[in-house]
């Protein structure tokens, strides 16, 4: 089972999560501060991060920050308050998801399942797809799960990388926030379509010449987004 490296300021809220997780089989490793949880990451080397976004010194979008730095480790920010401004802030830090607290254990369980999900699932008629894809600058291995422009590897979070797989997978086809969110985070109920436009935004800015000219990930208004035409 996956190891969850737990960031929580809250001891009612670390205790629940982390007995719950732990009654599903998962080792989990449980901080009280943002400072604390850094110092735990190299030592834990967790599979994933579930990340209070309020915390005393170092706040979750700080520490989200700092994790981006250097990792494209999968992290879910935890926030007790669903429609704050500081969601959007985390999720354009780098978050893939976010849960609103209080949250059941097999939401949180349903959560990381989906964001470790193999990417390679990613994409609509991905059957008979060459494993190795050019499109302009842009080179994508879906075997290796890498990609590179220009030459240049290209550091990648969970969410963007599987947004870019699903999207290429169907070039010039127009995916609604609704269904982007279905299959790409999996959720299939009317979700925040903040996780869709936040990602989009970080994507662009990796692999766009000019994010507000978009050459890969094309907005059309009032229906969603689509690869190309390039």
């Amino acid at each position: 089972m996956p190891r969850v490296l737990l960031i929580e300021d809250d001891p009612s809220v670390r205790e629940g999560v982390g007995l719950g997780l732990r009654r599903r089989g998962h080792e989990v490793r449980a901080a009280a501060t943002g400072e604390a949880g850094l110092a735990a990451l190299a030592e834990f080397r967790p599979d994933l991060l579930l990340l209070d976004l309020m915390l005393p010194g170092m706040n979750g979008v700080q520490v989200c920050r700092r994790v981006r730095e250097h990792s494209q480790l999968p992290i879910i920010m935890l926030t007790a308050r669903g429609d704050d401004f500081d969601v959007v802030v985390g999720l354009e830090a780098g978050a893939d998801d976010y849960i609103v607290k209080p949250a059941r254990t097999e939401v949180i369980e349903a959560r990381i399942r989906a964001v470790l999900r193999r990417l390679d699932d990613s994409g609509p008629g991905r059957q008979g797809r060459p494993a190795i894809e050019v499109h302009g600058e842009l080179t994508i291995d879906r075997v290796a799960l890498t990609v590179s422009k220009a030459g240049r590897p290209l550091a990648l979070a969970p969410s963007e990388l599987k947004l870019l797989l699903h999207l290429c997978a169907a070039p010039e086809q127009v995916f609604s926030r609704q269904q982007l969110l279905e299959h790409v985070w999996d959720h299939s109920y009317h979700a925040d379509a903040r996780l869709v436009d936040a990602c989009v935004r970080r994507l662009r800015g990796k692999i766009e010449d000019e994010a507000g000219s978009p050459r890969y990930v094309q907005t059309l208004r009032g229906f969603g987004y689509r690869f190309g035409p390039l």
